[in-house]
């Protein structure tokens, strides 16, 4: 990033949020999205020479410009406030305009609870999904997070599109040529569709839940709750507003959400209940004996111990393949250098 033209500080934001997804398992949201991020601040459309700025602000609340830059600095930013409010005020709620894709929401709201706090983050994004009985995609995929801290740094990580499935399963079954799932995507015209082809170009993707007799408008309300949090509340494109996916000629203009909630400022004993719940869950006989029962963050927990118990992250020869290319292009030192010479 750095050899595009990128604050090493700003570089260092995005690395940790790019390692972190592929540490947690988030593969489509990690080092696999490095060129988009190159291509954003090569063509000049996000840049790295300002810094988020504070344009407005109460005890509790804060309304920030990210003045286009990478969205992990906004991030970091945004949530950092609100975490330092949260612990003056009981509450921290800042959103922000002039951001860019920040990578995975949970990053975000993790921050917040490995302070001891509820963490929430929410974005809008490029529109990808079309709503209950529409045609054409005007809706992001607009995650959802939520990080609740337990017991003995236990936690409660739900970190969720409002999308019935994310984006890059539906290219990667297109990779493979194998069908998708019912309630992934629709076609031109609006049909469900089994076509991860048609889905690409010309279709969208179904919200939450699928079609309207399986409850898809309570996807598509989901995704328009957190439009509201980020787009409208903070006055940043929105809906089919924002930029298409992947165009580096328009500014993204993102909207996002960040909020902080002192557990403390209510009953005492979060921490205990929340693992308790957490602990009542998981103890559930299973339907499969060897598939046990989960809570959000869990899997993402299975991972991360893999990656410790292996010395690393495991990745696919044709990731690493990608990142030597990239490092050749852009003239840096590769990682299979890097490797040889250890």
């Amino acid at each position: 990033m750095t050899s595009v033209g990128t604050k090493p500080q700003h570089a260092d934001s995005l690395a940790e949020v790019l390692v972190q997804a592929d540490y947690r398992g988030h593969y489509s949201h990690g080092l696999n999205r490095l060129d988009m991020y190159v291509k954003d601040i090569e063509s000049g459309v996000t840049v790295s020479d300002k810094e988020p700025v504070i344009l407005k602000e109460s005890p509790a609340t804060a309304f920030v410009d990210g003045q286009n830059v990478l969205g992990p600095v906004v991030g970091d930013f945004c949530m950092d406030l609100a975490i330092n409010k949260a612990k003056r005020s009981g509450v921290g709620w800042v959103v922000a305009k002039g951001s860019n894709h920040y990578g995975i929401a949970g990053h975000y709201a993790i921050r917040a609870s490995e302070e001891g706090l509820l963490g929430m983050s929410f974005t809008n994004t490029s529109p990808l999904v079309v709503p209950t009985r529409a045609k054409k995609p005007i809706l992001g995929t607009n995650p959802i997070s939520l990080a609740a801290p337990g017991l003995h740094g236990d936690s409660f990580v739900l970190d969720m599109a409002t999308s019935t499935a994310a984006l890059g399963k539906i290219e990667i079954h297109e990779r493979k040529q194998i069908p998708i799932p019912n309630s992934w995507g629709v076609d031109a015209h609006g049909k469900m569709t089994n076509n991860p082809t048609d889905v690409l170009n010309g279709g969208g993707q179904m919200p939450l839940g699928g079609a309207e007799e399986t409850s898809g408008y309570k996807g598509s309300g989901l995704g328009v709750l957190v439009e509201i949090f980020c787009g409208i509340l903070s006055g940043s494109a929105y809906g089919p507003n924002i930029r298409r996916w992947k165009n580096t000629t328009t500014v993204a203009n993102l909207g996002q959400c960040f909020i902080a909630v002192d557990p403390d400022s209510f009953m005492p004993g979060f921490e205990e209940r929340m693992s308790d719940l957490m602990g009542i869950c998981r103890n559930q006989e299973p339907v499969d004996k060897d598939k046990e029962v989960l809570v959000a963050g869990d899997p993402e927990r299975i991972h991360m111990k893999m990656c410790d118990e292996r010395g690393g992250i495991p990745y696919h020869p044709n990731q690493i393949q990608y990142a030597i290319d990239l490092s050749n292009k852009l003239n840096v030192v590769s990682m299979e250098i890097v490797r040889t010479q250890k």
